[in-house]
């Protein structure tokens, strides 16, 4: 596992690199609504917050199997909010 330092750079660069193609999307399809865009970006923000709070948690004991879940926790939620942006229409 990768140091605490690098946890936090992916997350916030996976979570980042979802809010602009969110924006990127947005722009080129300026003749339709925002509603469920922004909704994507509000859980993207959540998300990140939840995410650092894991990561910034010190009484936990097990910190290897902690991060590992923190990061597949990562990868499954950035799946399922690109999944969201495909389906934006």
């Amino acid at each position: 596992m990768a140091n605490v330092r690098d946890l936090k750079k992916d997350i916030n660069y996976v979570l980042g690199d979802i809010i602009e193609a969110v924006y990127v999307w947005e722009y080129s399809n300026t003749d339709k609504g925002t509603e469920q865009s922004e909704a994507i970006i509000d859980d993207a923000i959540s998300t990140f917050d939840n995410l650092i709070a894991k990561v910034n948690n010190k009484s936990v004991e097990d910190k290897k199997s902690h991060f590992k879940a923190i990061n597949q926790e990562l990868e499954d939620k950035g799946r399922a909010l690109i999944e969201r942006i495909n389906k934006l229409g």
